[in-house]
């Protein structure tokens, strides 16, 4: 009798893998790398959790063997293997974003700040949290300022809530792009721009000086004490905002004027 060739090897395997309730061998199946064998594998009415976490821990799993598992009907049982399933770069969208509705807000998070996770389904999940949150305890949203992505504490540093602001501040991964696109808003509370012109992470920035001279709600002791560190070319370009008092305008290009005749050395920026 012929010895079986390496194509019907590869197939028993994969039939074998397919129905298995061996623990012994599912184990084994579990370190395979042949596509064949995984896909089928992943079909397995037997696995457990921890199968599906082990297989989903594989970040070079095969699509096709990452689809199965998606479809597996064990799947929805287990909140741990959904949240996986988002989290791995090999997840096609059309099963993870679905997913989204289903994971908790720090989770959501979680998705958002995992550096496999395509940039596309981080956006969605950082959409999904943010439509969230009006349903969620006032403690808990501040720990998500604290704690969310850049994107996150942007938004939610546009508050009145005192405690709130400060914790988006403080988010480590907001950056001064964030806070410019912030200062540029025409309907932003003025307790922000305070927070901001005197908090110590972000009131020594040139640029965002700059922005914070600009703007209307920035207390005028604040305006005096940025002047002298700012160049004079960026100041007279601001002057032209029209949303600048008209008092602090042309106190600013008097202050330029007084700079220009003694000529001192112009700043540049940080």
């Amino acid at each position: 009798m012929p010895e079986p060739t390496s194509r019907e090897q590869l197939a028993q395997r994969a039939e074998i893998a397919e129905v298995t309730s061996s623990r012994s061998q599912i184990e084994q199946f579990l370190k395979e790398s042949v596509k064949e064998v995984l896909v089928a594998l992943a079909r397995n009415p037997n696995l457990q959790e921890f199968d599906f976490l082990r297989l989903l821990d594989r970040k070079n799993l095969p699509q096709e063997a990452v689809s199965e598992l998606a479809t597996h009907k064990a799947v929805a049982c287990h909140y741990a293997v959904r949240l996986a399933l988002v989290c791995h770069p090999r997840t096609p969208r059309l099963v993870s974003l679905p997913l989204m509705k289903f994971l908790y807000p720090f989770d959501l998070v979680r998705v958002s700040l995992t550096p496999a996770v395509p940039a596309d389904v981080k956006m969605v999940a950082e959409e999904t949290l943010l439509k969230r949150l009006k349903g969620l305890p006032r403690g808990e949203v501040i720990a998500l300022a604290r704690r969310g992505t850049g994107r996150v504490a942007a938004a939610l540093a546009v508050t009145d809530d005192r405690d709130l602001l400060q914790a988006a501040l403080g988010n480590p991964r907001l950056t001064e792009a964030h806070l410019m696109k912030i200062l540029a808003r025409e309907d932003l509370p003025a307790g922000v721009v305070e927070a901001i012109s005197s908090h110590e992470r972000w009131s020594y920035r040139y640029h965002l000086r700059l922005a914070l001279v600009r703007n209307p709600h920035t207390p005028f002791a604040r305006v005096l004490a940025y002047l002298p560190n700012l160049a004079v070319n960026d100041l007279r370009d601001i002057c032209l905002d029209h949303r600048m008092p008209e008092p602090v305008r042309t106190y600013i290009l008097a202050h330029c004027a007084v700079r220009l005749n003694k000529g001192p050395e112009t700043p540049s920026p940080e």
